[in-house]
């Protein structure tokens, strides 16, 4: 796992990833966690932002181990705890965890996350987490629709879920692999789109570049075509013109 994430791009997605997350999967959670105070690792937990969203909808104290890589972005986990939550960061190779560095976990959790592993890195994951009920949210599955149509969308979508594949990555088969490798636990799999509009302009500006970028850098003849492409479809998101989904899926585990 190699990819790094700016401060300003995770404060920028965290309402639209706080809108998508399901509610309902995080009710059947909370249903099923044993009374009692919640200790909960939060696997490449960033600056916090899976916490912020969850813990109020947890039950009773709750103390989170937000493992990353990032010591800036831990310290921001831990200035941006919920009010009454403990948050205890801890510097982590996350494709390294064993058991032991989940000990006492009753339940862990991850946003945004599953799509960047690789296969062997999954299992290791998966490994570590074992018999601990989990909730990883945010996966992207391959699907992303923009409004207006372009005639240059589907390629774009192409390369990009090419690029996201790159490298052994899981990219958009990641939640179908987790739930293969979990065969004999429960899963749960439900929808957990981004749905961005005119209210969301910055976040959709700054989604599109790297999007583009990214389909860009997987099919370079695609280089020569998407400069009127994206000034088009900025030039709409600035107008409130433009409404683009993107498709994520959360998934809950019991053990």
């Amino acid at each position: 796992m190699s990819a790094t994430v700016s401060r300003q791009w995770l404060e920028l997605r965290e309402p639209a990833d706080a809108a998508a997350r399901s509610e309902e999967l995080a009710e059947r959670l909370c249903r099923h966690l044993e009374p009692g105070p919640l200790f909960i690792h939060d696997l490449g937990g960033g600056s916090g932002a899976m916490g912020r969203w969850l813990a109020p909808r947890l039950p009773g104290p709750q103390h989170w181990v937000v493992h990353d890589r990032d010591v800036d972005l831990l310290e921001l986990a831990v200035a941006g705890a919920p009010e009454g939550v403990a948050v205890e960061a801890r510097r982590s190779d996350i494709t390294r965890l064993t058991g032991e560095d989940l000990a006492g976990a009753s339940v862990v959790v991850a946003s945004a996350l599953l799509d960047l592993l690789a296969a062997d890195e999954l299992a290791t994951v998966l490994r570590a987490c074992a018999g601990r009920p989990m909730l990883l949210a945010l996966t992207v599955v391959g699907r992303v629709a923009l409004a207006p149509a372009d005639p240059l969308d589907e390629r774009l979508a192409a390369a990009f879920n090419a690029h996201q594949r790159r490298d052994r990555l899981l990219g958009p088969d990641a939640v179908a692999a987790a739930v293969e490798a979990l065969r004999g636990a429960e899963c749960v799999v439900r929808p957990s789109p981004w749905r961005l509009d005119a209210a969301h302009a910055g976040l959709m500006a700054e989604w599109l570049g790297g999007w583009v970028a990214a389909a860009c850098e997987q099919e370079p003849a695609l280089v020569a075509e998407v400069g009127p492409y994206q000034h088009r479809r900025l030039v709409q998101a600035a107008a409130g013109e433009l409404a683009v989904t993107v498709d994520h899926a959360d998934l809950l585990v019991l053990p």
